[in-house]
């Protein structure tokens, strides 16, 4: 049987033209070359399978090809050339710094870098996962770094940049190698399957690709595994199923129950994703990222970020149609908020689905919301200026009269507790918002006939019937007998939740009232009623305080009522 050589070595790149995904890097080592302005050390760093030590040798196999080709490429035919193809070269020398990071393996280096190629012009030393160095080893190497022989070039490769110390990095010529893209790492899947003769749809090497996140060893590697699950056909099917990723077709099913407010399917799908094994991490994530590449879709500008094959960027466009952006915006809320909680959960389950309950609830949230501001538009209607107050709705008056005793101040319409539905199915009925409640009823009164007790009763009875207003303002308009002193009305109440309300119509009733009394200088005023400083008797509503004001006019009543044990009743 033939020894089976994995497609990541097997396919490795050995020019700088077939080096995928970082043509900024090849070219500026490539004119370096051709330029003869080649430093004593370079520092590669970027994430893990990106090409980081493959150019670090093409790098070291072209400065010493004696027949160099005009683009800088190598020849392949001198010796240098075939020693590096063979893995014979004694002028590339490559160190594990992960294994090899104390201060005696540095010292063993610096003694080697003083020995002469035997072959080319220059001895390469490429040191991988630099940052493994010690301290004490880092120390040791700034010297020959800085000033090294001329015929000793170092390139240092890591992942981690920053556990460098500043002073090696200072020494270096710095490459940041790309993440691989989604469509480069496709293309150059394509070019695999090509050459080993594998039919491969473009959505399961897209899916490769996604799975590889950046890295192209890792997408090699996963290419390899999935071939030998499917055979010489990669199928998207088979791929996901090899690799245990969720379907698209889940999430843009979620997306849609969510839209259309569809707890009871939506929770059936989760249950399903579960019973099929899938985490529910993994899901969040996947949801997050699905609703990020339908927002994207959105605009035109932005769909270029979509790294997904033409058919599944088709369904992603067509689900953004039916999609709101403030529904999108709102649904990564409840997804990165679940995501945060779902770490720290006991129930992970209930977690999710609480957030799906959610996630379905939005649009209808959002639809009550433009009822709330239908609402607040009918009360601009009558004359008040809306103005949400520490999470309840309150409401000024739009303007001031000099005659008005009392400061303005912001006041509560309604109590908090009042239902948005109830207000705007009572407030369809009323007759307040017709054209009478518009400005010409503001217009200045200057007749001024005179006024006594019982036109003001009448007036405000006329009132409470043309404009309907809300059962606490009606009921508090007629709980006393209204007190005319020449033509100043004041009206009592019996607790600060009516002078409240009463306040906050002052400016729409008083105008009524002007109008009404057919006199332009009558002013109103509003105050809580007491026994004590107040004229008016305080009116009997319940059995007790009848009783108590019988008590008061004649103490046998109680006596009567003890002495034959009678019962209120």
């Amino acid at each position: 049987m033939d020894n089976f050589i994995v497609s990541a070595r097997k396919y490795r790149p050995a020019s700088f033209d077939t080096v995928v995904g970082q043509r900024a890097i090849t070219s500026t080592l490539r004119n370096a070359i051709m330029n003869h302005q080649l430093a004593q050390a370079y520092l590669f760093t970027g994430p893990r399978g990106v090409g980081k030590t493959t150019c670090a040798r093409i790098f070291a196999k072209t400065i010493n090809c004696m027949n160099l080709q005009p683009n800088a490429e190598p020849c392949n035919e001198c010796e240098s050339c075939k020693a590096f193809n063979a893995g014979r070269s004694l002028n590339i020398h490559e160190l594990d710094a992960a294994s090899n990071n104390s201060v005696d393996n540095i010292r063993e280096l610096v003694e080697e870098v003083r020995i002469l190629p035997q072959v080319g012009k220059y001895s390469v030393y490429i040191i991988d996962e630099v940052h493994m160095l010690s301290t004490a080893a880092f120390n040791a190497f700034l010297k020959t770094l800085e000033e090294p022989p001329a015929h000793a070039i170092f390139i240092l490769a890591t992942t981690e940049k920053h556990k460098i110390l500043p002073t090696i990095l200072s020494r270096c010529q710095i490459f940041d190698f790309n993440r691989m893209k989604v469509g480069d790492t496709v293309e150059h899947l394509k070019y695999i399957a090509s050459k080993e003769g594998i039919v491969a749809e473009e959505e399961a090497l897209d899916i490769i690709a996604q799975k590889a996140d950046g890295a192209m060893r890792d997408a090699l590697s996963i290419f390899d595994q999935v071939v030998s699950f499917c055979g010489k056909e990669l199928t998207y099917s088979k791929v996901i199923e090899n690799l245990n990723v969720l379907d698209y077709d889940y999430y843009f099913r979620l997306t849609a129950y969510f839209f259309n407010g569809k707890v009871a399917d939506s929770l059936l799908l989760l249950n399903e994703i579960i019973e099929k094994g899938f985490d529910g991490g993994s899901l969040l994530a996947g949801l997050g990222k699905h609703l990020r590449d339908v927002l994207v879709s959105k605009d035109p500008a932005t769909v270029q970020l979509l790294e997904v094959s033409a058919s599944i960027k088709a369904r992603y466009a067509k689900q953004a149609e039916e999609c709101t952006v403030d529904f999108l915006y709102e649904a990564l809320k409840v997804v990165e908020q679940c995501e945060v909680q779902y770490k720290q959960r006991v129930e992970k389950r209930l977690c999710i689905e609480i957030a799906f309950i959610r996630l379905c609830q939005i649009n209808e949230l959002k639809k009550k919301s433009l009822r709330a501001s239908e609402f607040l538009a009918l009360l601009k209607i009558e004359g008040f200026d809306a103005t949400p107050v520490s999470g309840v709705q309150a409401v000024k008056p739009s303007e001031s009269k000099k005659e008005n005793t009392l400061p303005p101040k912001t006041t509560v319409l309604r109590p908090a507790s009042f239902k948005i539905k109830e207000a705007l199915s009572e407030l369809g009925n009323r007759s307040v918002v017709k054209e009478k409640a518009q400005p010409a009823e503001y217009e200045r009164v200057v007749s001024r006939e005179p006024v006594d007790e019982g036109k003001v009763v009448a007036a405000i009875r006329r009132y409470i019937a043309e404009y309907k207003p809300d059962n606490i303002i009606g009921v508090a308009l007629v709980a006393h007998r209204p007190v005319i002193a020449g033509e100043q009305i004041t009206l009592f109440v019996d607790n600060q939740i009516q002078l409240d309300n009463l306040n906050a119509i002052r400016m729409h009733f008083h105008h009524a009232l002007m109008r009404m009394l057919n006199n332009g200088a009558v002013t109103v005023e509003f105050q809580i009623f007491d026994s004590k400083t107040t004229v008016e008797e305080k009116k009997l509503y319940t059995r007790e305080e009848k009783y108590r004001h019988f008590v008061e006019l004649n103490p046998v009543v109680e006596d009567l009522k003890r002495i034959f044990g009678l019962e209120l009743e």
